[in-house]
């Protein structure tokens, strides 16, 4: 009888897996044996494999030039990272080693946009998309960019009023966008997005502000769903009204060429993940294509801007299992040495759901459980899975001489923002240790302790004390 952990993995996905293989009883991730950098650093620890961030660039521009030679598509394709799916120095110099763009949300963004300058890592010709609702040190900021020579910067104007505020402030001449407020989908609280102008007004927008403008000269229309890019009739829907707004306003406006289509490529949330990139990139393209020939204009170079497909497959956090408690004769916890509310708020706040797999005991008889986190709110717990309503997890004692490890991956995106990162956190359970791994001059993995786990010296320094 097959009842060993691996025989339900093996009975239920395609395993192994590109990133994911077992040896000797222990999971492998990216050719990197985990158990190793346990003994090594310890758990709670957060990871970051910096040359998955390359790869996931490299894929994603040769997703969309194949696509473009396929069709003979005209347009040019530009890739942008978006900045807040992660802020880390060593996340954007390494998404910088790919000649990408950079897409910005406030003020403080623009910081980093200049220190990236003084280093060197960045010039002034490359392509920074200001998104957002622009606060006035937003603004200034920006104006500071374009005006220090910035050529490429394009303030992605969000509401009617900002326009009026961006003229105030830039001195020189500036290349601006329009973000369309899109549909939302139908089972949304709301029928409209609140960022941006709706479809309706952004003709007469044009014509009232920006048509006799001299300072500004619109070159980009961007368009976003909030639900990401999925094979969808109401994907397909919203993007050929955006196409059709962009063919109107192209025939009257000569200097807009670009559009930006945003983020939303999805990444690997399950060992049972199903997408076709090739297929969602040719027909984007094909039906931009389809629309503009057919109204008689050319093709627009198209942006994206890609954050959690940059750096979501990048990170995992790795815990111990420090204890079970069985608390009926249905229920029994595995409780892990940290919190999710502290170290992945997304599981906490919104529900999603990443790839959770044991670090070892492979071989050992699988039962179901329910994996609590350590502090005092009842919602500090993770109980199913994207492919299940259930997990699953080896079987152990708790005097075994070994504990079991378990890690949950594709965490790179956006999880130390939403925790709050090096500040206070709920019941005051620690921020983990932070690694990174590397290849090193012979190609070789290799670690760097980025943080150590968070002191309670800098926490009662936060709190006043």
């Amino acid at each position: 009888m097959k009842n060993k952990y691996i025989d339900l993995i093996e009975q239920t996905f395609e395993f192994p897996q590109d990133e994911f293989k077992v040896e000797d009883n222990e999971l492998i991730f990216d050719d990197i044996p985990l158990m190793d950098i346990i003994k090594q650093y310890g758990t709670p620890l957060k990871i970051t494999y910096l040359p998955k961030i390359s790869s996931q660039i490299q894929k994603g521009k040769r997703l969309f030039n194949v696509a473009r030679a396929k069709i003979d598509y005209k347009g040019t394709y530009n890739y942008c990272y978006c900045t807040k799916s992660s802020h880390f120095a060593f996340v954007l110099d390494e998404v910088l080693k790919n000649e990408v763009n950079l897409e910005t949300s406030s003020a403080f963004d623009i910081n980093i946009i200049e220190e990236l300058y003084q280093q060197k890592k960045i010039t002034k010709e490359q392509f920074i998309i200001c998104n957002g609702f622009k606060r006035p040190q937003y603004i200034e900021n920006i104006a500071h960019l374009v005006d220090d020579g910035f050529c490429n910067i394009i303030p992605i104007i969000d509401n009617i009023e900002e326009v009026d505020v961006l003229n105030e402030q830039i001195q020189s001449k500036c290349n601006v966008g329009i973000r369309i407020a899109s549909e939302e989908e139908p089972l949304f609280d709301f029928y409209t997005s609140r960022l941006g102008i709706r479809y309706n007004s952004i003709i007469d927008f044009y014509k009232q502000k920006l048509q006799h403008n001299k300072k500004f000269k619109l070159k980009m229309l961007h368009f976003f769903i909030n639900t990401g890019i999925r094979d969808t009739a109401y994907y397909w829907n919203e993007l050929q009204k955006c196409v059709n707004i962009y063919c109107e306003l192209k025939k009257i406006c000569p200097t807009l060429d670009s559009l930006n289509i945003g983020g939303g490529l999805p990444i690997k949330t399950s060992l049972g993940f199903e997408y076709d990139y090739e297929y969602m990139s040719e027909e984007i393209l094909a039906q931009i294509k389809d629309v503009c020939n057919k109204q008689g204009v050319e093709e627009p170079n198209i942006f994206t801007e890609f954050g959690s497909f940059t750096v979501g497959e990048a990170g995992c956090i790795l815990y111990s299992i420090i204890d079970q408690k069985r608390q009926n004769d249905r229920e029994l916890w595995y409780m892990i040495d940290s919190s999710f509310i502290t170290t992945l708020p997304d599981t906490w706040g919104i529900g999603q759901r990443f790839i959770l797999l044991p670090i070892n005991k492979w071989d050992n008889e699988y039962r179901r459980v329910f994996l609590g986190g350590l502090t005092c709110d009842s919602q500090d717990y993770y109980s199913a899975e994207t492919h299940s309503n259930a997990i699953f997890l080896p079987k152990y004692e708790n005097n075994d001489d070994e504990p079991l490890y378990i890690g949950f991956f594709h965490t790179g995106a956006y999880q130390e923002s939403l925790a709050g990162y090096g500040g206070i956190q709920h019941c005051l359970i620690p921020q983990p240790k932070h690694v990174i791994l590397y290849k090193d001059e012979k190609g070789e993995w290799a670690t760097k302790l980025f943080a150590k786990e968070q002191s309670h010296k800098s926490m009662l320094k936060i709190l006043g004390y």
